[in-house]
């Protein structure tokens, strides 16, 4: 992966963290708001209650150890590169 290239990733990390919460406030608008039943509200409660623990807790993780190997690569290039 080049320095040039990690804009994509980025974006990509920004897209998937906006899909993913943009979809947890649409199903809890839509669950509070719509004159649904209580089996189909509690689904949607339940699937906001399932992916709330992406955003909070795998999303970040992943960032973090998707910087560490960029960084982590960049240290190595570097090196590699001074002995060529």
């Amino acid at each position: 992966m080049e320095i040039g290239d990690l804009y994509q990733f980025v974006l990509m990390l920004v897209l998937i963290g906006m899909i993913l919460g943009v979809g947890v406030l649409i199903l809890g608008k839509f669950g509070a708001t719509s004159g649904i039943t209580t089996e189909a509200s509690t689904a949607i409660n339940d699937t906001v209650s399932a992916m709330t623990p992406i955003a909070t807790t795998w999303l970040p993780l992943i960032v973090t150890v998707a910087i560490l190997a960029i960084i982590l690569t960049l240290v190595i290039r570097s090196f590699a590169g001074k002995r060529r």
